[in-house]
């Protein structure tokens, strides 16, 4: 069945209430461990059903935001999610108390258990109507940045769409591309700073009628953090701030010497990693979907199956079109046991980071599809972040296949991008861990945060107030997940750390590296992070010299990497 026929239909959800509620009596009754089971199994067949309905009104609202039906049923089950709280943690609390626990756990393990201990710590009745009001502040802001339209060179673009000037080698094209794109932004931060102090204060208050002293706890619990603390991430931050920045920066020290500009740079400068230009992919949308077909029919039997039933089944949507949400993502459509992948494709390699980036999370997802519970077909997200950022390291054997003349740009260029990126994200982190300690806080400060923060991250940055709302030090605003989804960005750099792991031991044996990663993948979400690696022989991030480690070598790499006839 193709994307496109599949049914969509608002369920009746008091129906679906009083089925989990006869669910729980029954679990709670049950004289066998086989009745209970049966219980247990229509529950999660029946969260499959409702999850499957929000994710098609989702999918199709975010392909076409002005599409009034689906924004309908989009605002629909933001209002109606958190209605349902109440009795799946009824259910799982039965399950909590119950006298057949040790059963399901010796069938199923014990990590379900430990997760829906965590996840009667983020709920209770009287937080229903604040988590409405951060649904409606979340896709509020999606609304927004999908609405977009920015004037440039005669023409109006999404943000999307004008992110391939925004690399253009040109130095002046490249430069009126983000300012252009910063003024959009400046245009609309009183919307921006309003909608967001409204979701810090309204995250607050539900920490603190939870019990905790604001937000920041609960945010931990909410992402299903079960094997590391707010501690472990500090130690983190500190290992990036004294490892990976200096690399980072002297990474960008070689990019200003091939460009001849002065360090630091400006925001639009350090966009450009070439004198010539940035690597691009070689030819349309569809030759970069049939060069991943390519790649994932030869890496593997497993991959070859998952990526054609993708296509077969038309579950990619990757084309910048007006009206669509920013960014992209990976999700279930669970009763057809499948992944979905939503993206823009935009003229860059992003574009084919997408088929190995989303394609990673989605045959993570495949691969554990029949999974029970359905918890498990996904980890907790540093987890699944391996799954993804892995996977485009492995791809690059087969990058010329995606860039052609412009391979060697892109295999120095997407190493160094890893290294880029974790001081990025792990400022992300630390801003948000800043934020929600003090929500008193005004707009104002918050962007001041934001500034100091990139002086430790991100030295490489020239703040100067050339380019409007970047070179201010207010480009936080333009990362989705800390208006949308909180604490989850420092997800990926754990993960870029483990991927980074994988692409050393690719250097060496990729049929290897390869079987270390489907012993990571096929476990899905049934250990936790760290017993997931131990599972695969790989190195936690939270371990001693890891991060120090895996970016001595890849430092090295780009160090004496030949860019010869590169300009």
């Amino acid at each position: 069945m193709k994307f496109s026929e599949m049914k969509y239909e608002r369920p009746d959800l008091e129906a679906v209430k009083a089925q989990l509620r006869e669910l729980t009596e029954a679990l709670k009754n049950a004289d066998s461990y086989e009745t209970a089971r049966e219980a247990f199994i229509k529950k999660d067949d029946l969260e499959k059903h409702i999850g499957t309905f929000e994710q098609l009104a989702q999918i199709r609202h975010d392909i076409d935001t002005r599409d009034e039906f689906y924004d309908a049923e989009s605002r629909f089950w933001d209002e109606s999610m958190p209605t349902l709280q109440e009795d799946l943690m009824s259910f799982s609390m039965a399950m909590l108390s119950g006298k057949f626990r040790p059963d399901f756990e010796k069938e199923f393990g014990d990590l379900m258990f430990i997760n829906d201990e965590i996840a009667l710590k983020t709920f209770s009745p009287e937080i229903v109507e604040d988590l409405q009001e951060e649904n409606r502040l979340a896709s509020e802001y999606g609304r927004l940045i999908a609405s977009a339209q920015v004037p440039f060179e005669g023409g109006t673009y999404t943000l999307s769409q004008l992110t391939p000037f925004k690399n253009d080698p040109d130095d002046e094209r490249r430069k009126a591309a983000w300012i252009a794109e910063g003024t959009w932004y400046k245009e609309n931060q009183e919307q921006l700073d309003d909608i967001y102090d409204k979701l810090v204060k309204v995250r607050d208050k539900m920490g603190r009628k939870l019990g905790y002293d604001g937000y920041t706890q609960l945010g931990y619990y909410r992402m299903g953090r079960n094997c590391y603390t707010k501690e472990d991430i500090e130690k983190f931050r500190e290992a990036v701030a004294a490892y990976v920045v200096p690399v980072a920066s002297a990474v960008f020290k070689r990019q200003a010497e091939r460009l001849g500009k002065t360090y630091p740079m400006s925001y639009a400068d350090n966009q450009l990693e070439f004198r010539s230009g940035n690597p691009k992919p070689k030819g349309t949308a569809d030759d970069i979907l049939a060069a991943g077909k390519k790649f994932y029919d030869e890496l593997s039997p497993e991959t070859s199956e998952f990526f054609n039933k993708m296509l077969d089944m038309e579950l990619l949507n990757v084309l910048s079109t007006p009206g669509k949400k920013a960014g992209g993502y990976c999700t279930g459509i669970y009763d057809y046991e499948m992944p979905f992948i939503f993206a823009n494709f935009n003229g860059t390699q992003g574009d084919v980071e997408v088929v190995t980036h989303e394609a990673g999370h989605a045959f993570a997802a495949y691969t554990s599809r029949k999974a029970v519970p359905m918890s498990y077909m996904w980890p907790t997200m540093e987890s699944c972040e391996c799954h993804s950022m892995s996977m485009e390291f492995f791809a690059e054997k087969w990058a010329e296949d995606f860039f052609g003349d412009d391979t060697r740009k892109y295999l120095y260029s997407h190493l160094a991008g890893a290294l880029k990126f974790i001081p990025y994200g792990t400022m992300v982190d630390h801003f948000q861990h800043e934020v929600y300690a003090h929500p008193e806080m005004t707009p104002k400060e918050r962007h001041a945060v934001w500034k100091r923060l990139l002086g430790i991250y991100q030295p490489w940055m020239k703040l100067d107030g050339e380019i409007p709302f970047y070179s201010e030090g207010e480009g936080w605003q333009r990362q989705l997940h800390i208006y949308e989804v909180p604490f989850y960005y420092i997800d990926y750099c754990l993960a870029q750390t483990v991927a980074l792991e994988f692409w050393a031991m690719i250097q060496e044996d990729i049929d290897n590296a390869w079987k270390h990663y489907m012993a990571y993948t096929r476990m899905g979400g049934s250990k936790v992070f760290t017993d997931l690696l131990k599972n695969a022989d790989l190195e936690s991030p939270f371990d001693g010299d890891t991060l120090k480690h895996v970016c001595e070598k890849a430092a090295d790499y780009l160090a004496n990497y030949d860019l010869d006839g590169i300009r």
